[in-house]
């Protein structure tokens, strides 16, 4: 008997649902009882009346496990849809990263030498430290951290991912 292997891929997986308690946990249980992965996970609403959420859901999966992923969150009641925006075409992904630096003599130079590059906002300061407000894409988040821990990292927190199709269709 020979086992093949499927070759794991990172999908952006936007999950339109009704706006109930108890909805996201039964997505990441979903997700846990299976043994797959969510490597970044947001949610917002996205109607005015506050009933409707969108849930996008980053994960790693091979052609058929993303099936059975889709397969499975599209049988769940409150779920109106599912697109895997990766297999749909073009789209724009963003995350949001506050990062928190050391800053003091040529330290704190650097440190705003490098959040000028990564067009970061400074949204707080102190005389010892800086909080830097940067967006993008996950390379350059990544890099940017990573910078900043040459010149005085000392914490970091994440949006997660969001995205959204291109052209003028919603998802």
């Amino acid at each position: 008997m020979h086992i093949r292997e499927e070759t794991a891929e990172r999908h952006t997986l936007a999950v339109i649902v009704d706006n109930e308690p108890g909805i996201l946990a039964r997505i990441a249980g979903l997700f846990t009882a299976r043994g797959y992965n969510i490597e970044s996970l947001t949610v917002s609403e996205i109607t005015a009346d506050k009933a409707v959420s969108r849930i996008t859901i980053v994960t790693s999966a091979g052609p058929a496990t993303l099936e059975q992923i889709v397969a499975q969150l599209d049988r769940l009641v409150p779920v109106h849809r599912v697109h895997d925006l990766t297999a749909e075409g073009d789209h724009v992904e963003r995350e949001l990263a506050m990062v928190k630096v050391r800053g003091t003599g040529d330290h704190r130079i650097e440190a705003l030498r490098l959040a000028d590059v990564y067009r970061a906002r400074v949204v707080d300061a102190t005389t010892s430290s800086f909080v830097f407000e940067v967006t993008g894409g996950r390379a350059k988040i990544d890099k940017f951290v990573e910078l900043m821990a040459e010149v005085g990292l000392i914490e970091v927190a994440r949006t997660g991912i969001v995205a959204i199709a291109r052209g003028s269709e919603a998802a």
